[in-house]
Order: structure tokens, then C-alpha cells, then sequence
């Protein structure tokens, strides 16, 4: 009989794991043996944070990133295959969304594999929860084009669409890109379009604020360099 895959939650900055996951997903984490996760020297931090029935060192993780070829994901669901229950966790937030996670998801979902996603905090829905826009009627884009022409069209498209259906537009940045993307969406997005930036969810920085972009181009850019940002708008 196969094994579980667990789908586990990681705190979304330098934070104990006790304070955003729940006594029975920490216990669900502790007897496992073997994790695919997205970097290794992280994941043992947070495995050590967490607290495992075995040593660290006895633990068998296996890394699934962005240069991971598809030809090496089969490889990953062997323990399974074998019985064993697997943990499946990214750097931050919840696994399988706007990683490559999904891609194992999708080979145990296909082999009729038991995948068991865990409670714990999603900056998506943090942020969606907090802004005060359409939360019945959402689409989550993942990330936009870096460059500014492509950008500039998406950011467009987004606006149009979320006009048409009255539909919150949900998208991230990478860190050291937040401000580009705040300037692009000022400027490319109508004046009464609302836009809303969720940094640092779940830290002792956090901060939402919901503004129209024509209030948000009158005051200062909110300090989102560096710092993990969820962007929303609805037009």
C-alpha cells in the first residue's frame, strides 16, 4: 500500500513554527522520515524548529526547485511507492501554489497516491482576507513578466478583466522587484482602480493597505524592497 503525501505548511518569515501551525500539524510533521523540499539547508531549519522523532541527519530529503528537470520527478515519489509517508514542503507558505511543487502533486494525484494538504498560514488568502475586496470572485496570476512592455500589457489585461467580472486580480513579485511593480501598476492602472500591498504577513512588520491608485501616486511608496509582498487590485 502506498504511503501519504503530506502537503506542509511553513511559517511565512523568520518566525517559530509553533506560532503559526497547529499542535496536530506539528504532530503530523514529527514521525516522518523522508521530505521533499525546495532547498535543503532551509528545510532542516525548519525541521530542527519543529522538532522530529528522528535526528536530523537520519532524516531523507530530496530537493524539488526550479531546476529540477521533469524526468527527475518520478524518482521522488519512490519512497511512496514503498509505503513510506513523504512531507512535501516550499520556502515559505503553503506548498504545490506558484511552485513546482504542484508538478509532484499531480504525478501522485495520477497514480492515485492519498495527498493530504495541512493546515498553516497562505499569504494569498491573508492578504485577500485583509484588503477588503472581492473575496467571493478571485484569480491568483502567480507572477507577472519581469519586463516592463510585457508587464505593462498583463497589468492591462488583469485590470479589463477584473472590470468585466467584478474579480479581485492576485499577484507576487520577487522580493528585490517590489517597487518596479508597484511603479508599473501605478502606472499603467486607471485612477479608481483599487490596489492593495500585503507585506510581511504573519511578522511584526505586517502591513495592508487598501488604496485607489490615484490616493496611492499623492503618498509616500510603502517599504516593500526586499520584503515578501502580495499585490491586489480590482477595478
Amino acid at each position: 500500500m502506498a504511503g501519504t503525501l503530506y502537503l506542509i505548511p511553513v511559517p511565512l518569515g523568520p518566525t517559530a513554527p509553533q506560532e503559526s501551525l497547529p499542535a496536530n500539524v506539528l504532530a503530523s510533521i514529527r514521525p516522518l522520515t523522508y521530505f521533499v523540499v525546495e532547498q535543503a539547508k532551509t528545510a532542516r531549519a525548519f525541521l530542527k524548529a519543529a522538532g522530529t522523532d528522528l535526528p536530523l541527519q537520519e532524516l531523507q530529503l530530496q530537493e524539488l526547485n526550479e531546476h529540477t528537470k521533469a524526468n527527475e520527478l518520478d524518482r521522488l515519489l519512490e519512497p511512496l511507492r514503498a509505503g513510506h509517508d513523504v512531507g512535501l514542503l516550499s520556502e515559505a507558505g503553503c506548498p504545490a501554489v506558484a511552485d513546482p511543487g504542484a508538478n509532484l502533486v499531480a504525478l501522485a494525484q495520477k497514480e492515485g497516491i492519498r495527498v493530504v494538504p495541512l493546515i498553516g498560514p497562505s499569504s494569498l488568502l491573508l492578504a485577500l482576507m485583509a484588503s477588503g475586496l472581492n473575496g467571493q470572485r478571485f484569480a491568483f496570476q502567480g507572477y507577472l513578466p519581469a519586463k516592463e512592455v510585457e508587464r505593462t500589457k498583463m497589468l492591462r489585461n488583469l485590470e479589463n478583466e477584473s472590470k468585466k467580472r467584478q474579480q479581485t486580480q492576485i499577484f507576487i513579485e520577487t522580493p528585490y522587484r517590489n517597487r518596479a511593480m508597484f511603479d508599473a501598476v501605478l502606472q499603467a492602472c486607471l485612477p479608481t482602480t483599487r490596489l492593495t500591498v500585503a507585506t510581511d504577513l504573519t511578522l511584526p512588520g505586517e502591513s495592508v493597505l487598501t488604496r485607489t491608485i490615484q490616493v496611492w501616486k499623492k503618498q509616500t511608496p510603502p517599504e516593500i524592497e526586499r520584503r515578501p509582498t502580495v499585490f491586489l487590485l480590482l477595478a
